[in-house]
């Protein structure tokens, strides 16, 4: 429990895509531990039971029956709720068309071995392992590959989404409150794969407009 904190962990949610990524998490953890319990029970069961004498009587109805609820019903059942959680989940954290009128930012994210190069409409310098975004926005991330594939997430913040050469795969984040989050490429891309690190800085949308004006360096 006392790792479920940190920059890089997706239980320490700091946005409502993150959140809800965390949730179903938590979810599922659950099931799995109710699943886990009842296996673990049925088993210490079978253990204590006195095997039966063999014979040639037919086997008892209950013996199909715990078949049919364990290995047919159980697991259908368990997939059911999966799905019925899990797919309103996905579909709520993608980059889906937002109201009109609704504030949005978007930036062209290209990832290249080993360095994020980030470019923001209307500055012709881009950042360099960094991106600025305001607080209780949305900001539409266009990531791009320049070479191999990466791997764009941003723990705390939304799950993750591949960069692929010659595509554009399109990532919604969105942060509650100021601060710094730690982006990091999750596919393994060669030697400097582990510090390819991308700092995301989230400041007030005062301060980020009043950014977004100052000439770029």
């Amino acid at each position: 429990m006392s790792a479920c904190a940190g920059p890089q962990s997706i239980l320490d949610p700091a946005g409502p895509a993150a959140r809800t990524i965390a949730a179903l998490w938590w979810g599922m953890l659950a099931y799995g531990a109710v699943a886990l319990a009842v296996v673990a029970a049925l088993w210490c069961h079978g253990l204590r039971r006195r095997p039966a004498p063999p014979d040639d009587s037919p086997r008892p109805v209950w013996a199909s029956r715990w078949l049919l609820v364990g290995g047919v019903l159980w697991p259908t059942l368990s997939i059911a709720v999966l799905l019925a959680f899990g797919m309103p989940a996905g579909h709520g954290i993608q980059a889906l068309p937002l109201p009109a009128g609704a504030p949005r930012i978007a930036v062209d994210v290209h990832a290249r071995r080993w360095t994020w190069l980030v470019h923001y409409a209307g500055r012709t310098t881009p950042l360099v392992n960094e991106l600025r975004m305001p607080a209780g926005v949305p900001v539409d991330v266009r990531v791009h590959a320049d070479d191999v594939i990466h791997s764009f997430w941003v723990p705390r913040l939304q799950g993750k989404v591949d960069a692929i050469p010659g595509r554009v795969n399109v990532l919604r984040l969105q942060a509650d409150t100021p601060g710094v989050h730690r982006g990091q490429c999750a596919e393994f891309c060669g030697t400097g794969h582990a510090h390819m690190v991308l700092n995301v800085i989230v400041m007030p949308p005062a301060d980020f407009a009043r950014w977004m004006k100052e000439p770029a360096p």
